[in-house]
């Protein structure tokens, strides 16, 4: 199978690049893990953030490099936020259903850290509508989607992508797809905290594993942003619309204990200092006008989840992982650093838009514009395409490495090692970290890398094998988290999401810069890097 343009994953990201790059004449194939609309793009609520005037995009700029705790390339950031308008319109052209006033103009509400009301929304829906309006534009133009295949690893010919290399899930065969480009949008790896986060259990880091392994270059993985409202009792996102709203923050004692609007890290450490000192918190939205109309989902997702009318009742919360800043190294074209002709977009890139930590409503913002942007560059490099003579090695070396999984002992059950692997990340690399903690979690990753090998499948059948898909993430989620706890261990201060107790000053002498990895000889490697860009203002 053959492409121009090669896409993995089909969240707003993927689906942005794909309509793009049939816009501009490229033959695009989507290829995705489950089936397509599947994606986290749906837990993005509360809206996208879009600013018209330039005193409004001098200030969305401003507010995402205030966010950004001097890890934010303000040349990217400024790409990002001008285009914001663009995006808007285009998502309205192509039908998104965005919420009006009552003049039939674009409602708006305040998002955390958020100096103007920027916030574009449809509802609590903007995510799903978003996703859905892009995919049915998507089949409208006659896109090619792969579904249910599992990514596997890049096919890197002299530094240069040429493909990638799939398990199709329905048959077990391990395929390839051949393309002139490759445009990775496989989402972030905050499932990692497996019980503790807003994400599906697919966001496992797949690309950023699969990067490294190619010879590429991820950063700023110790960066991980912790939703400061989730349902206690199921990690359910509640959306920031519900404090965009007025919704307020308030302990078993009936106090309010933080500005609602700070950014996520402060108000997530607030909660959890409540929650340390045994006090049950709550977000109270009983007393907002329209609460029914305006937050609909996040209604229905309490009474659900915790059986209760959050009209008439106080919400249950607590702070979970929810989005990861840290991800595939790119340039300003979003071209992956050392790997030619593959790019990164969205959570799974590392377009130092967000840095130490992201600002509510910019993440549908970069996907969108960022997505568009990675089609466009995609498309510059095919125009200068030259082509390579099959190899067909990286193929037999995967079918061989698929093969060898089944002859695995069985002797550890890998699941029991995800749940307590995301427990003990929650627990001691999460919110709140320390020399200690992360060292001892190291230490536990370590020893599973050694023992993956005696973690094989309890089902041996080929077709549908969900046993096989879910060993294979857990094997990329053990080579991010190391990278993960790696960046945070050498972090040796705090800023932004990257909180620790044992380092709690900010040090720009040092660490105003960005934590690098990648693999030589299959050993892991790491620094930090200071490039061009990078701002404290």
């Amino acid at each position: 199978m053959e492409t121009d343009i090669l896409i993995i994953g089909s969240g707003g990201a993927g689906l942005s690049a794909a309509l793009t790059a049939k816009e501009l004449g490229a033959k695009a194939i989507v290829a995705c893990k489950t089936m397509p609309t599947n994606a986290q793009t749906c837990m993005a609520q509360g809206g996208i953030n879009a600013s018209n005037t330039q005193n409004e995009i001098e200030a969305h700029i401003s507010d995402t490099l205030k966010a950004s705790n001097g890890l934010g390339n303000k040349e990217m950031i400024s790409k990002m936020c001008a285009n914001s308008s663009n995006a808007i319109e285009w998502l309205s052209s192509l039908g998104v259903p965005f919420s009006l006033d009552e003049n039939s103009e674009l409602e708006t509400r305040f998002m955390g850290g958020a100096t103007l009301k920027r916030t574009h929304y449809a509802q609590d829906y903007s995510g799903l509508k978003i996703l859905h309006t892009l995919y049915d534009s998507c089949i409208k133009v006659g896109i090619e989607f792969q579904s249910e295949k599992l990514f596997l690893n890049l096919i890197v010919n002299d530094g240069v992508a040429c493909g990638a290399i799939f398990i199709d899930i329905a048959t077990g065969s391990v395929e390839e797809i051949r393309a002139k480009s490759v445009i990775l949008a496989t989402g972030g790896y905050a499932s990692v905290y497996h019980g503790f986060t807003t994400n599906g259990s697919g966001s496992t880091g797949d690309a950023i594993a699969a990067v490294t392994r190619a010879g590429g270059v991820v950063s700023d993985l110790e960066f991980v942003q912790f939703h400061p409202t989730a349902l206690k009792n199921s990690s359910i996102l509640i959306s920031e619309a519900a404090r965009g709203e007025g919704g307020y923050l308030v302990n078993s004692d009936g106090e309010r204990f933080v500005d609602e609007l700070k950014p996520r890290d402060e108000v997530a450490r607030a909660i959890l200092a409540e929650i340390d000192a045994k006090k049950d918190v709550f977000l109270d939205i009983r007393h907002i006008p329209n609460i029914a109309k305006l937050l609909p989902q996040e209604i229905k997702l309490c009474a659900i989840h915790e059986g209760i009318d959050a009209t008439k009742e106080l919400i249950p919360i607590k702070p979970v992982a929810h989005y990861t800043m840290g991800g595939v190294e790119v340039d300003e074209n979003l071209e992956v650093s050392k790997i030619k002709n593959c790019f990164a977009v969205g959570e799974c890139s590392n377009a130092h838009v967000h840095g130490a930590n992201r600002l509510g409503g910019n993440s549908l913002l970069e996907i969108v514009a960022f997505g568009r942007l990675a089609a466009t560059s995609a498309m510059n490099v095919i125009q200068n395409h030259k082509p390579t003579v099959p190899n067909n090695e990286k193929l037999n070396q995967d079918r061989i490495f698929v093969r060898e999984i089944w002859n695995f002992t069985n002797q550890i059950n890998f699941y029991e090692k995800r749940e307590f692997l995301g427990k003990i990340l929650y627990h001691n690399a999460g919110i709140i970290r320390n020399d200690i903690g992360l060292k001892s979690v190291l230490a536990v990753v370590r020893q599973m890398q050694k023992e993956f090998p005696f973690m094989g499948l309890g089902d041996k059948s080929l077709e549908y094998n969900m046993n096989l898909v879910e060993f294979i993430e857990f094997g990329n989620t053990l080579e991010v988290v190391e990278m993960m706890l790696v960046g945070a261990l050498h972090r040796t201060e705090s800023r932004g999401s990257h909180y620790r107790e044992d380092f709690k000053e900010l040090r720009e002498d040092e660490f105003k810069a960005h934590s690098i990895f990648w693999k030589e000889d299959g050993v892991l490697c790491a620094d930090f890097k200071t490039p061009k860009g990078v701002t404290n203002e």
